[in-house]
């Protein structure tokens, strides 16, 4: 079996560009429901994103580690803790910029929860094998379940599931104390501590799903398990809701199994398509994507941020940041609606990386963390 496979590069390029699509769309008060976060409960296109992010995660790890559970693993973890290290400070470093408001920082986020999830995905695969690794999975959505729906919340006194009063938005106020929450909310985070722990099992269904389709099994026997083992954690994942409500805010058991399940259909339909079929010739733009994932994310987020330091005087006299200014001087005019405005600046976004990251590619510029 081949140590790397074009659909993981294409399925990673595809969730890349999907999220640089939603994070930057031309105007926040305009956007089209698909392209925003479900409010609280419930789940739109935009939701299934970072969990498909972190099960290519588990993906890529069963193949770059495959080889190292033979070997001493001191040094294996070594690096991997390392690299999960630099994607948390990455992550940090994107909260502090431009200000670096160190006091009021935020410490959790999305690179810290790939940096984590990497870890503890990582540091599992290589000291269990296959069926630990899925007692592990149902144990830490149990786990997790329990938690979140029966055990009691100090200074509240009964479990529940709401945004400022979970046991998770406790143990952030308590742990990481508000000044370093997600701004938006202040008093508790989405990529929260308590999170983590049920983010791992999205981590960990990627792993299973890399190591089944490293086997030497058929490759119908290999995708028709991953369909049906993928559709029904997708009819699991919405059985669960009915109990602990599909939550990507809260990473809810069930919202694990569900998006986890759209992401074992999605790539295994990826697998079929280019790896076994052979349809590669439309690959290339998702590649190049895939190829600098983290990098395109990083700047995507700093190069918004810097924009807004610079300011551009009106007629009116007010100010307003070169990013705005940019949006409304070169797309607005062009459309009478203002949520394909919005929409039409995240694409233009989106074409600009794309021309950036082509470049990258065929010079064989990647870089990694």
């Amino acid at each position: 079996m081949q140590n790397r496979l074009l659909s993981l590069d294409v399925f990673r390029g595809i969730t890349v560009a999907a999220m640089i699509l939603v994070n930057n769309p031309g105007d926040w008060d305009h956007v089209y429901a698909p392209l925003l976060h479900a409010h609280w409960n419930g789940c739109t296109p935009t939701d299934l994103i970072f969990p498909f992010f972190l099960f290519i995660v588990g993906v890529s790890i069963s193949f770059a580690l495959g080889n190292a559970k033979t070997q001493p693993h001191n040094a294996v973890i070594l690096k991997v803790v390392k690299r999960g290290a630099i994607l948390f400070g990455l992550g940090v470093f994107l909260s502090l910029y431009p200000k670096f408001d160190f006091a009021h920082v935020r410490i959790m986020g999305v690179l810290q929860r790939i940096g984590l999830v990497f870890i503890f995905s990582s540091i599992i695969f290589l000291k269990t094998n296959f069926k630990t690794q899925v007692y592990i999975t149902v144990a830490l959505l149990l786990v997790y379940y329990l938690l979140m729906n029966f055990v009691p919340v100090p200074d509240v006194g009964y479990a529940n599931l709401e945004p400022e009063t979970n046991l998770g938005a406790w143990l952030d106020r308590t742990i990481l104390t508000t000044d370093h929450l997600w701004k938006s909310a202040k008093v508790w985070d989405p990529e929260g501590l308590l999170g983590t722990v049920s983010a791992t099992a999205t981590g960990l269904l990627g792993v299973l799903t890399g190591q089944w389709l490293r086997n030497s099994r058929p490759v119908a026997e290999r995708l028709t398990w991953l369909f049906l083992i993928g559709n029904g954690l997708i009819i699991s994942g919405l059985v669960i809701d009915m109990i602990f409500p599909i939550n990507k805010s809260l990473w809810s058991s069930s919202y694990v199994l569900y998006a986890g399940g759209w992401a074992m259909v999605g790539m295994a339909a990826c697998y079929w398509l280019i790896d076994v079929r052979g349809y590669k010739r439309w690959t290339k733009p998702c590649v190049v994507f895939g190829a600098n994932a983290i990098t395109v994310f990083f700047l995507s987020g700093i190069i918004p941020r810097t924009l807004n330091l610079f300011k551009v005087a009106q007629p009116d006299g007010t100010e307003i940041s070169s990013q705005k200014w940019l949006f409304q001087t070169g797309i607005v005019p062009f459309f009478a609606n203002p949520y394909m405005a919005s929409l039409a600046g995240s694409l233009v976004f989106l074409a600009i990386w794309t021309v950036i990251l082509w470049i990258m590619f065929n010079k064989k510029i990647i870089i990694k963390v």
